[in-house]
């Protein structure tokens, strides 16, 4: 582990802290108080907020408590926009600020009545886009909107996962579109891997971020998605200069993850963290 020193631009705010999702399923109390010690960490700069699911906004009431210092968080509605008027009553009662809304679309719900679903959301909202004839529709819809995307990169069900070809197309779609998105579920590891309890084919999060990298340079992003070299990825990441990091990141915002940790000491172990060993 890297000691001291801060986070490189290229990885700032890169991980939202899902602690309480799988497969880390972290008791309320504990995924709070380890967010606490994760932002008053040198890598503070690496976390992003705590994804709390909408169903979780009265336990987190209770364990905040009387809390001075609101506790950023991102709260997922897994069942569609309905309950939203509800959560967006629920926040202003809790010591939180709200960054964000993830938000999935139910089976029928077209472009526009998203949109107009979603028209009086308080924060950015990530609406997860399905995996269906309504990705494209729906991301030249949010296009110029304010509004985000979301995409499922993994489950606990291999068909879960999508293979190469269907997670480029997302993310040229999405980058054509100009919509910036997440990622969340599956992206366990740095590196493209075969998860040797489950045998499934898992995408790595350095590749992700590659990928969308060479759909903003004309790249071959299919293979980039597909590399399991953790050399050939760190240089190529090494390799970006500012603009197409700037770039990069503006297009692909973050990722969900059940463990901060993992991917700080995968990057560590990647020399990605090198630079800024020493400085403030």
């Amino acid at each position: 582990m890297v000691d001291g020193g801060r986070i490189p631009a290229l990885f700032a705010g890169l991980c939202d802290d899902a602690a309480v999702f799988p497969p880390g399923l972290a008791p309320l109390p504990d995924a709070v108080a380890a967010h606490d010690e994760h932002v008053s960490a040198w890598y503070a700069d690496l976390v992003g907020p705590l994804v709390i699911a909408a169903t979780g906004l009265g336990d987190l009431a209770d364990v905040l408590g009387d809390r001075a210092t609101p506790l950023p968080v991102s709260v997922t509605l897994p069942g569609g926009p309905a309950r939203l008027d509800g959560v967006l009553e629920a926040v202003t009662s809790l010591p939180v600020k709200l960054d964000a809304l993830e938000i999935a679309v139910p089976e029928g719900m077209g472009p526009d009545e998203v949109l107009a679903a979603i028209s009086f959301a308080t924060a950015p909202v990530f609406v997860e886009i399905p995996r269906d004839e309504r990705r494209v529709p729906l991301l030249t819809a949010l296009s110029g909107t304010g509004h985000h995307a979301k995409f499922r990169t993994g489950g606990v069900r291999a068909d879960l996962y999508p293979g190469e070809a269907e997670l480029a197309a997302s993310v040229r779609a999405a980058v054509g579109a100009g919509v910036p998105f997440k990622a969340t579920a599956g992206l366990h590891h740095a590196l493209r891997n075969t998860d040797p309890e489950t045998g499934f084919e898992q995408h790595g999060f350095l590749n992700l971020m590659l990928a969308t990298d060479a759909v903003l340079t004309d790249g071959d992003v299919e293979a980039v998605l597909a590399e399991r070299n953790g050399t050939v990825i760190a240089e190529r990441l090494r390799e970006l200069d500012s603009d197409r990091v700037a770039a990069l990141r503006a297009a692909f915002t973050s990722f969900g993850t059940c463990s901060i940790t993992d991917p700080l000491t995968e990057l560590a172990g990647l020399g990605l963290l090198e630079a800024s060993r020493g400085e403030a």
